[in-house]
């Protein structure tokens, strides 16, 4: 009868995250929450493209030339069911756009994962072990900050497209595209884990584990990293939102996603060829699909910051 009485006196982990301050942080920042509605909304309709989009943008039998380059259905020659236009193969505006969304955050959050992975593990290590196994990732890590990020991108994704055989440049783009990113965001997450391993690692309870004979490896991950998670979240919203950028930065320069299989900056690029012959709709609401996605994933990368941070509570 105890037992029983104990475990419902015990809040569950979710009725302790109701009650928690991050929470109550959250309810009360409205720009926060306007930006995890307008952020759910998007992420929701991408991954629904399938059953909302009146048209499969990456089916070109679907596509027809004669409806090419039609306006938005509220002006003159605007038709249904292409409620934002076409553009000049007869692919609906609207349908691309979900449809590059979805890539755009697929793309956003591997790259992100992959990159978190890497900085974890070699963070841990250059903090944990120093000597030359610091000084050697840390000057790797150097180099690659010294060279501007799409630089180190384009450079990557250039040189494994150009040793995959052509059978396979289309298919593994995606993949190419995450690798090139994330070979040069993991730094970011190296530095911060790196300057948080060698400061837990002169605690007592880092010393304690190490005299009793805890092997490095269960120390540094069941002690040390769940310490220094705090600011890697952080870290990780706000580069999801540059990820996204910078995937659509490569698919606009043409080292990205291909034409049949267009992202956000695929979009934008073909849209930009046309934007001075009258089709201004086929590069505009592309970029503000863009613009809105990146804005309120800053926008909650912002606000976690500051709740995260104790000097401000």
């Amino acid at each position: 009868m105890t037992d029983q009485a104990t475990n419902k006196a015990m809040p569950t982990r979710m009725e302790r995250f109701w009650d928690s301050d991050l929470w109550w942080s959250f309810k009360s920042h409205k720009s926060a929450v306007g930006a995890a509605i307008v952020l759910g909304l998007v992420i929701l309709t991408a991954f629904l493209a399938p059953l909302l989009s009146p048209q499969n943008p990456y089916d070109l039998a679907a596509l027809e030339l004669w409806n090419a380059e039609l306006p938005p259905i509220w002006m003159e020659g605007g038709q249904w069911p292409f409620l934002l236009g076409t553009d000049v193969q007869g692919r609906d505006i609207l349908s691309g756009i979900l449809y590059g969304t979805r890539i755009s955050i697929i793309i956003g959050i591997a790259s992100v994962g992959v990159s978190l992975f890497v900085g974890l593990l070699l963070g841990l290590m250059a903090g944990y072990y120093g000597g030359w196994i610091d000084n050697v990732l840390m000057r790797i890590g150097d180099v690659l900050l010294s060279i501007p990020i799409v630089l180190v991108a384009i450079l990557v994704s250039s040189i494994a497209q150009a040793f995959l055989p052509p059978a396979l440049r289309e298919i593994g783009v995606a993949a190419v595209l995450v690798m090139a990113i994330s070979m040069y965001s993991w730094v970011q997450y190296a530095r911060v884990v790196r300057a948080q391993t060698m400061v837990e690692r002169r605690k007592e309870y880092v010393l304690a584990s190490r005299l009793v004979g805890t092997p490095a490896r269960r120390l540094m991950i069941k002690h040390i990293l769940p310490n220094t998670l705090t600011p890697i979240f952080v870290a990780a919203t706000l580069n999801f939102g540059l990820a996204i950028l910078i995937e659509a930065t490569l698919s606009f320069l043409g080292v990205g996603m291909p034409p049949n299989q267009p992202s956000l900056g695929t979009l934008i690029r073909v849209g930009n060829q046309y934007l001075f012959s009258g089709s201004w709709w086929i590069v505009l609401f592309p970029s503000l699909q863009l613009c809105i996605l990146v804005v309120a994933v800053n926008m909650l990368g912002d606000w976690l910051r500051d709740a995260l941070n104790p000097k401000l509570r």
